[in-house]
């Protein structure tokens, strides 16, 4: 992980590219249409898949959220706010320990099906590292001094609440 101007970003582990060629390969031969692609993929077209797609990783924690990026044709990005953020999961099986490897879940609050929610970070080196460095970040924020915008918001709210007191007193006198 690096410092950036306050935005630090995720290393993600060389040994992710044969454990995906493992498990797509072999998600391949589950099915009798597979198993020729999973020769193919054995073969050399998972490498230079692999090779490719962990070029294109990132991850990147800021100061109020968390950026993710994954893609080779298809690029998808997913950012959660941190205040969002209620736990993340530390994850590692007997197959991700072969690879030296670990997986962050991500919790928020509010989510939906198929949301930044179900966002899964395998591969990250000091796994257990980013994500105290994630918690300690959503904690901050969360004990941060409001800022002079919290404080516009407020009054407008008070006047909104004050004309609608005034409104509702409009209409008891009409009754």
């Amino acid at each position: 992980m690096t410092d950036n101007n306050a935005n630090f970003h995720a290393q993600f582990n060389p040994l992710i590219k044969p454990f995906l060629v493992m498990k797509i390969g072999v998600t391949m031969m589950c099915t009798i249409v597979g198993i020729p692609l999973a020769i193919v993929w054995f073969l050399g077209v998972g490498r230079w898949w692999a090779r490719h797609y962990f070029e294109r990783l990132e991850c990147q924690l800021g100061p109020r959220s968390l950026r993710y990026r994954k893609g080779i044709l298809v690029t998808t990005e997913k950012t959660i706010p941190l205040e969002n953020i209620q736990d993340v999961t530390f994850i590692e099986g007997p197959i991700l320990r072969r690879f030296d490897l670990s997986t962050l879940k991500f919790e928020t609050a509010g989510h939906s099906a198929g949301q930044a929610s179900d966002m899964h970070l395998t591969g990250i080196i000091d796994a257990q590292a980013f994500r105290a460095r994630i918690m300690g970040a959503r904690e901050a924020l969360r004990h941060a001094p409001q800022d002079k915008g919290d404080d516009t918001q407020l009054a407008a709210l008070r006047a909104i609440e004050a004309k609608l007191g005034e409104i509702a007193e409009l209409l008891r006198q009409k009754q």
